[in-house]
C-alpha cells in the first residue's frame, strides 16, 4: 500500500506572500553589504509633500504663462519669455524628481533646485542691472517679485529639505 504524497497547501496568495518575504530578506541582506541605501527617501512625505505641491503649482503656472507669452507676444520680450519657459522646464523637472523616492531622483532634484536657485539669483540681479531687457516680467525677474518672492525662497527651502532627506548608505 502506498502512502499518498502531501499536497502543497499554499494558495496563490500565500505563495506571493512568501515570495515578497523572500525578496525583503534578500534586499535586507544586500543592504547590510553597504552597497544600497538603507531605505527609500522620505523626501516626498509630510513637509516634502507640501514642497512638491508648491513646485507643481509653479510648474503649471509658469508653463501656462510662458506658453501664452511665447505664442502671443514673443517679439515684445524674447529674453524674458524664454527665461520664463526655462523656469517652467526647471519647475517641471523638480516637481517630478521631488515626487519620486529613488536615489537617482534625489540627485536630479538637487540639481534642478540648484539650477533654479542660480537662475533666480542671476536673472533677479540682471533684471535690476539691465532693466531694458526685462521690460516684461519673467518668473525669476526681480527675484520673483511678481510671485511674492516665492521663486527666491522655494529653492532655499528645497535644498534644505533635500539635505535633511538625503539618501544614506548602510554599512
Amino acid at each position: 500500500m502506498s502512502v499518498p504524497e502531501p499536497q502543497n497547501l499554499q494558495t496563490p496568495a500565500t505563495g506571493r506572500i512568501a515570495e515578497r518575504a523572500a525578496a525583503r530578506k534578500a534586499a535586507s541582506s544586500s543592504a547590510s553589504e553597504g552597497t544600497v541605501p538603507a531605505a527609500k527617501s522620505r523626501k516626498n512625505k509630510g513637509l516634502g509633500a507640501i514642497i512638491v505641491a508648491v513646485y507643481g503649482i509653479f510648474a503649471l503656472s509658469s508653463t501656462a504663462r510662458a506658453g501664452y507669452q511665447i505664442l502671443t507676444k514673443f517679439e515684445e520680450a524674447p529674453l524674458a519669455y524664454s527665461l520664463s519657459a526655462l523656469a517652467a522646464v526647471v519647475y517641471i523637472v523638480a516637481t517630478v524628481a521631488l515626487g519620486s523616492s529613488s536615489v537617482r531622483s534625489w540627485l536630479v532634484s538637487r540639481y534642478a533646485v540648484l539650477v533654479e536657485l542660480v537662475g533666480v539669483l542671476v536673472v533677479g540681479a540682471l533684471s535690476y542691472i539691465i532693466p531694458e531687457h526685462f521690460s516684461h516680467p519673467a518668473v525669476w525677474s526681480h527675484f520673483g517679485q511678481g510671485y511674492a518672492y516665492i521663486p527666491l525662497i522655494l529653492p532655499i527651502v528645497g535644498l534644505w529639505w533635500l539635505y535633511r532627506t538625503r539618501p544614506r548608505l548602510t554599512k
